[in-house]
């Protein structure tokens, strides 16, 4: 029978990202340089920034889904050349199949890898229950709220064993309530299952209560600010945003980001653009 791997064995032995000198270029433009980033595995990471800053660049990078310019990308030691099925890429629409049930939704990357449709269907069985919505597996995209299509899109990544999970700003849709429910759901599914997590968010709060580390990164070419290890307790306390480290380190990345958006926005008053 197929299981859903343990944190600790996760933890331990896979997930490991080394990001070294990334530069990506678009059409003569630069939109990161010099880039290194280093993750362990199991990390929870937030990449924070202001808008265009290159985050979301730097995702698909490690995806595989776009090529750098000059610099490497590891996962494991493995170069990454494209994308994999050791990183699994959640994005802010969910992009299901709408054909497709939520059970076939999630059974869809198990049986491309060649599982027998039984297996695949218990396996995605397991991941829908896991993320909450084991009594959803007949419904269609169409019927379900936006916080439950972002379950299965998770569900629909988690079910291939990804060591690397990469979410690029996941939550931004939803509504401020639904978008508290996924943060602590997600907080939980991170704690069973152990991948290391790249985030990407434009929203500092968010980023401190998922995180280990937040990385703030300059306006375009995006680069290395600061790399911020978060300072509070896990699992996160209901009153976090009372937290002295909570308040501490929001004024810290609140303040880069500020000055970084205040630079962009001079560039581009200067540039006449």
């Amino acid at each position: 029978m197929t299981s859903i791997p343990s944190q600790r064995s996760l933890r331990v032995t896979k997930g490991r990202i080394a990001i070294e000198r990334l530069e990506i270029r678009f059409a003569g433009h630069t939109a990161v340089t010099d880039f290194s980033l280093q993750a362990d595995p199991g990390e929870f990471i937030c990449l924070l920034g202001p808008s265009g800053c290159g985050k979301s660049t730097v995702l698909n990078s490690v995806a595989g889904f776009v090529a750098p310019d000059r610099g490497r990308i590891a996962v494991d030691g493995h170069p990454v050349a494209g994308p994999g099925p050791e990183r699994g890429m959640v994005f802010q629409q969910h992009s299901l199949f709408p054909w497709k049930t939520v059970l076939d939704n999630v059974a869809f990357g198990p049986r491309m890898q060649g599982r027998s449709r039984a297996d695949a269907a218990e396996l995605a069985r397991q991941y829908l229950d896991l993320v909450g919505l084991g009594s959803s597996a007949d419904r269609y995209p169409a019927t379900l709220s936006g916080g439950m299509a972002q379950r299965v899109g998770i569900a629909r990544a988690l079910v291939n064993h990804p060591s690397v999970l990469l979410m690029d700003e996941p939550f931004g849709a939803l509504d401020a309530q639904t978008r508290t429910i996924m943060q602590e759901s997600l907080l939980r599914l991170w704690g069973q299952t152990g991948n290391t997590v790249l985030f990407v968010t434009h929203d500092i709060d968010e980023a401190l209560i998922l995180a280990d580390r937040v990385v703030v990164m300059s306006a375009a070419p995006g680069r290395v600010l600061l790399d911020l290890r978060v300072e509070l307790p896990r699992p996160r306390p209901e009153d976090v945003f009372a937290h002295p480290a909570f308040a501490g380190h929001k004024r810290q990345c609140l303040k880069l980001i500020r000055q970084e958006s205040q630079r962009a926005f001079d560039f581009a008053d200067g540039a006449g653009i």
